[in-house]
């Protein structure tokens, strides 16, 4: 099934569809809310041929499917700290990740809440986190290579925060864990980028993870309040490891490579990277670079590899949403699905996130209402900020102040709403970038030329090619809209 087929086929399906009528007097939904790391949209419900997703492609048919959503920051915690919060980056410190760690954790708890998450919990809601939802991957804020520690990252927004570490032990450790208990940590990135052990689910740290939820859902189905409950998977974020048997769902000698194989045309590699968080993992075939690309024999591994990691991860959101249907939560539940920013495989010479293209900022976005029957497809821009004011809107409680995103809620009721702003905002590498409806515009705030970056999707979907040069008109008219997302960040004073 091609990518517009998927698509259609799910609009279609949509047609008979109460997107997002609002709940019963008095009967606040709740609300399950997945965070998976590093998926790209490479899923059969965002029109792959390839990948083997199909819990999520089930998910799809029964909510609204956003096609062109964008993370604002390409890191794993700046981007969760952005969605979190509801607000575009405007310090520095807002594009590492240890923006929550540094600007959340450790301040009172004051008239404005950390997250939506706290104002949710202040309005009544039991909360609780398992995994990755914030950038420490169990909550608590320690070191890599250190014991866990009691200091939450998110002090004001949980009634419980929990995690099963199993063999691995810390949190840390799990997250770059391999099968025979070890981790990068422990192995001085003596280790190859990947791995096919032979083990069931529970082998690897999401199979715990999914368990761990499953047993929470049964426990908060029995409580008189409404939940919030946070699940995150760490795959496919690398090492690329995954039980064998997700492995054996793909033939790689039949896996296809990227349609952006070189460097964009008009482009500077300061737009770039050399993929030093691939290279750390010191025991891979080969070392990734902007020189040359790597043998399309190990691309093809590599994405096969993440290819893999997405189909045990998908295995692993089925098992939540299977329990959740079984206990019947499903009726009054509100199930968002997103990842947290996209990753380039290859693509442009890039192994990695950390740009402001295309490949980086896209990412998964899935919204349930217990009111939709079947699914649709909205292929408006949306950004990550958006999230935090659609959930006050479908939980009916108050804004507690101005965030940066607009409710969703419009595109819940119709996916073609007219009247509705396409601009989602991105920054990193010294740029800002604002996508719409038709073109990519980036300025970066640099010596190195060019600066200006335009793309245009409708001929160029995979931005290899920059015509700012040549279209200065169009330049100048998006430049307008590009302007209001520059909140300041690389000013002088920044630096």
């Amino acid at each position: 099934m091609t990518k517009q087929t998927c698509l259609i086929f799910l609009f279609m399906l949509a047609i008979t569809a109460g997107y997002a009528q609002q709940q019963p007097a008095g009967q606040r939904p709740n609300v399950l809310f997945i965070c998976i790391d590093d998926l790209r949209p490479d899923l059969g419900c965002y029109g792959s041929q390839q990948v083997h997703s199909p819990n999520l492609d089930r998910f799809a048919g029964s909510s609204m499917l956003f096609s062109k959503q964008y993370a604002t920051v390409p890191t794993c915690g700046a981007s969760r700290a952005s969605i979190l919060t509801g607000m575009l980056p405007r310090e520095k410190a807002d594009l590492s990740n240890e923006a929550a760690a540094m600007k959340i954790s450790g301040k009172p708890e004051t008239a404005e809440p950390e997250t939506f998450i706290a104002q949710l919990k202040r309005n009544g809601y039991y909360t609780v986190g398992i995994g990755k939802i914030s950038h420490y991957v169990d909550g608590y804020v320690y070191p890599y290579t250190a014991p866990k520690s009691d200091k939450l990252e998110l002090p004001h927004s949980w009634n419980e925060m929990l995690f099963d570490p199993g063999k691995w032990k810390t949190g840390w450790n799990a997250f770059f864990g391999y099968a025979d208990g070890s981790n990068r940590q422990s192995k001085k990135g003596e280790i190859k980028p990947y791995e096919a052990a032979d083990v069931n689910d529970e082998g690897y740290p999401d199979g715990l993870t999914a368990a761990l939820a499953v047993k929470k859902l049964r426990e908060l189905g029995a409580k008189k309040q409404p939940f919030f409950l946070a699940v995150g998977f760490f795959k496919p974020h690398l090492p690329f490891n995954a039980p064998k048997k997700y492995w054996d769902m793909y033939d790689e000698s039949k896996i296809t490579l990227t349609p952006s194989p070189g460097i964009p045309e008009n482009v500077n590699r300061a737009s770039l990277h050399g993929s030093a968080e691939f290279n750390q993992y010191k025991l891979g075939e080969e070392k990734a670079s902007l020189n040359a690309a790597v043998s399309d024999a190990y691309a093809r591994k590599l994405r096969h590899a993440y290819y893999a990691c997405i189909s045990y991860t998908d295995a692993q959101i089925g098992k939540v949403l299977d329990a959740l249907k079984a206990a019947g939560l499903d009726k009054n539940t509100v199930v968002v699905i997103w990842s947290d920013h996209g990753w380039h495989l290859g693509d442009d010479l890039v192994w990695g996130k950390h740009t402001i293209f295309e490949w980086a900022l896209r990412s998964v976005l899935m919204i349930r209402t217990p009111a939709m029957k079947q699914g649709a497809v909205c292929d408006k821009v949306v950004s990550a900020v958006d999230v935090y004011p659609t959930l006050m809107s479908l939980c009916d409680v108050p804004m507690p102040h101005r965030t940066d995103g607009q409710s969703l809620a419009p595109l819940l009721r119709n996916p073609h709403a007219r009247h509705w702003n396409e601009a989602a905002y991105s920054y990193f590498r010294n740029g800002i970038t604002v996508r719409t409806a038709r073109y990519r515009l980036t300025r970066y705030f640099r010596k190195a030329q060019p600066v200006i970056e335009l793309y245009d999707h409708q001929t160029d979907p995979w931005e290899n090619h920059n015509v700012a040069a040549q279209h200065p008109d169009i330049v100048k008219a998006l430049m307008k809209t590009w302007e209001k997302g520059n909140t300041g960040i690389y000013d002088k004073r920044q630096q």
